[in-house]
Protein backbone atom coordinates (compact mmCIF):
# COMPACT_ATOMS: atom_id res chain seq x y z
CA UNK A 1 0.00 0.00 0.00
CA UNK A 2 1.03 3.58 -0.70
CA UNK A 3 0.94 6.17 1.81
CA UNK A 4 -1.72 7.67 0.63
CA UNK A 5 -4.36 4.53 0.60
CA UNK A 6 -3.06 4.35 4.39
CA UNK A 7 -4.13 7.98 5.17
CA UNK A 8 -7.15 8.45 6.93
CA UNK A 9 -10.15 10.51 4.72
CA UNK A 10 -10.50 14.16 6.08
CA UNK A 11 -13.22 15.15 8.31
CA UNK A 12 -15.19 17.67 7.20
CA UNK A 13 -18.33 18.97 9.65
CA UNK A 14 -20.49 21.64 8.61
CA UNK A 15 -23.16 23.43 11.04
CA UNK A 16 -25.87 24.72 8.80
CA UNK A 17 -29.64 25.17 8.31
CA UNK A 18 -29.89 25.36 4.59
CA UNK A 19 -26.70 25.34 2.73
CA UNK A 20 -26.12 21.61 1.40
CA UNK A 21 -22.32 21.78 1.89
CA UNK A 22 -21.47 19.04 -0.22
CA UNK A 23 -17.98 18.89 0.69
CA UNK A 24 -18.45 17.88 4.23
CA UNK A 25 -18.53 14.63 5.43
CA UNK A 26 -20.94 15.33 8.34
CA UNK A 27 -24.12 18.08 8.63
CA UNK A 28 -25.79 18.91 11.20
CA UNK A 29 -28.92 21.27 11.20
CA UNK A 30 -29.35 22.90 14.32
CA UNK A 31 -27.10 24.05 17.18
CA UNK A 32 -27.79 20.79 19.82
CA UNK A 33 -27.13 18.73 16.85
CA UNK A 34 -24.03 20.29 16.02
CA UNK A 35 -22.85 20.17 19.53
CA UNK A 36 -23.28 16.67 19.47
CA UNK A 37 -21.86 16.22 16.33
CA UNK A 38 -18.48 17.79 17.31
CA UNK A 39 -19.42 15.87 20.98
CA UNK A 40 -18.57 13.06 18.94
CA UNK A 41 -15.29 13.71 17.42
CA UNK A 42 -13.72 15.34 20.62
CA UNK A 43 -11.13 12.82 20.67
CA UNK A 44 -10.03 13.23 17.44
CA UNK A 45 -8.67 15.86 14.19
CA UNK A 46 -11.36 17.61 12.69
CA UNK A 47 -10.03 19.06 9.36
CA UNK A 48 -12.15 21.32 8.60
CA UNK A 49 -15.69 22.77 10.74
CA UNK A 50 -18.16 24.68 8.92
CA UNK A 51 -19.93 27.06 10.48
CA UNK A 52 -23.16 28.85 9.47
CA UNK A 53 -24.36 31.76 12.30
CA UNK A 54 -28.27 31.49 12.20
CA UNK A 55 -29.85 28.22 12.35
CA UNK A 56 -33.00 29.41 11.97
CA UNK A 57 -35.99 31.06 13.62
CA UNK A 58 -34.00 31.67 17.58
CA UNK A 59 -31.04 28.95 16.92
CA UNK A 60 -27.89 30.15 16.27
CA UNK A 61 -24.00 28.90 16.02
CA UNK A 62 -23.15 30.44 19.23
CA UNK A 63 -24.17 26.71 21.63
CA UNK A 64 -21.46 25.56 19.34
CA UNK A 65 -18.79 28.29 19.57
CA UNK A 66 -19.52 28.45 23.88
CA UNK A 67 -18.34 24.76 23.45
CA UNK A 68 -15.49 25.26 21.93
CA UNK A 69 -14.42 27.97 23.90
CA UNK A 70 -15.25 26.03 27.41
CA UNK A 71 -12.96 23.73 26.04
CA UNK A 72 -9.89 25.79 25.21
CA UNK A 73 -10.34 27.63 28.68
CA UNK A 74 -10.61 24.39 30.27
CA UNK A 75 -6.59 23.80 28.68
CA UNK A 76 -8.62 20.92 26.18
CA UNK A 77 -9.34 22.91 23.06
CA UNK A 78 -10.79 20.79 20.11
CA UNK A 79 -8.50 19.70 17.12
CA UNK A 80 -9.46 21.86 14.52
CA UNK A 81 -7.37 22.50 11.43
CA UNK A 82 -9.09 25.18 10.33
CA UNK A 83 -13.16 26.64 11.32
CA UNK A 84 -14.77 27.87 8.28
CA UNK A 85 -17.44 30.69 9.10
CA UNK A 86 -19.59 31.24 6.09
CA UNK A 87 -22.82 33.40 6.83
CA UNK A 88 -25.28 36.17 5.54
CA UNK A 89 -24.89 37.56 8.70
CA UNK A 90 -21.87 40.09 9.18
CA UNK A 91 -22.16 40.92 12.40
CA UNK A 92 -22.83 37.22 13.45
CA UNK A 93 -20.43 36.07 11.80
CA UNK A 94 -17.37 38.63 12.90
CA UNK A 95 -19.06 37.43 16.54
CA UNK A 96 -18.05 33.83 15.99
CA UNK A 97 -14.96 34.66 14.12
CA UNK A 98 -13.48 37.30 17.14
CA UNK A 99 -14.55 34.66 19.85
CA UNK A 100 -12.73 31.46 18.46
CA UNK A 101 -9.54 33.86 17.26
CA UNK A 102 -9.27 34.61 20.61
CA UNK A 103 -8.87 31.14 22.25
CA UNK A 104 -6.81 29.88 19.61
CA UNK A 105 -8.60 28.59 16.73
CA UNK A 106 -7.66 29.42 13.22
CA UNK A 107 -10.47 30.54 11.61
CA UNK A 108 -11.44 32.07 8.42
CA UNK A 109 -14.03 34.35 7.51
CA UNK A 110 -15.33 32.66 3.83
CA UNK A 111 -18.44 31.95 1.46
CA UNK A 112 -20.04 28.83 1.26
Amino acid sequence: MTQDQDAAPPVLLGIDDLRPLPHVTRIARTSADGVRLLEEHRDSYVDELWLDHDLGGDDSIMPVVTLLEEAAFDGRPFRIGTVFVHSANPIGAETVVRSLTRWGYRVRRTTA
